[in-house]
């Protein structure tokens, strides 16, 4: 008779999880609700790992010497022909510049048009008692100030492991996410690219389960042979 082995994906070594092969430069947890940055160099490969499971991830892209170049949510959705993101998606600026490419997808849909939770908005939508709570919007405009960005920068945001389903009619509604404890997904950066998260704080509906969890970080620089 088997034994199941449970994996523990917060201390699994770093190279175990990376989706592509490849030296690690970078391995770093985001708290839940906390925010993260780091430039990710052209050809290296991110992988986001969602520790726990049903953890949405917030995230923004700029380019690391010129933030005028930033992700666009419009261009992306458009060229691709898709609301939603998986393996093979462009993630592009307003020209229609790759920024980062969606190399490999352990859950298959990710979000483009929920948009980033703030303080406002949680009022709006689930009472003004909520109004303290910490939201995305204030993760980004903070973790963004370390690299001169300011709120006028912030633009839609993709939202990782985030399950947004559109109806026929066009409504959409935030429901329980597809993602579980390990699922990974990994984006090649096909320029120097900022990458900006918000780990998200929101307990008012289901996108983080009603409670937010940690998630990894893992940058690698592909052996060759595998930079594709």
């Amino acid at each position: 008779m088997s034994t199941a082995v449970t994996v523990d994906f917060a201390t699994a070594p770093a190279e175990s999880l990376a989706l592509v092969p490849g030296t690690v430069v970078l391995d770093e947890t985001v708290r839940a609700r906390g925010p993260w940055s780091a430039i990710v160099r052209a050809g290296d490969i991110l992988t986001i790992v969602d520790l726990r499971g049903n953890q949405a991830v917030d995230t923004l892209f700029f380019g690391a010497d010129d933030h005028t170049v930033r992700y666009s949510a419009p261009v992306t959705i458009a060229m691709q022909g898709n609301v939603f993101l998986s393996t093979g998606s462009v993630l592009r600026d307003a020209d229609g510049a790759a920024l980062m490419t969606i190399v490999a997808d352990e859950v298959g849909n990710h979000d483009t048009i929920g948009g980033a939770c703030s303080q406002e908005s949680n009022t709006l939508r689930y009472g003004h008692h909520t109004k303290h709570q910490h939201a995305c919007v204030e993760n980004f405009i903070g973790e963004g100030a370390r690299w001169g960005l300011t709120k006028r920068d912030m633009v839609s945001n993709i939202n990782f492991y985030m399950n947004v389903p559109v109806d026929p009619d066009g409504s959409l509604g935030i429901v329980d996410g597809l993602s579980a404890p390990g699922k990974r997904l990994a984006l090649r950066a096909e320029i120097d690219t900022l990458v900006l998260v918000s780990n998200c704080p929101q307990i008012n509906n289901p996108c983080n389960g009603f409670d937010p969890t940690p998630v990894r970080m893992i940058v690698t620089s592909p052996d060759q042979g595998n930079t594709k």
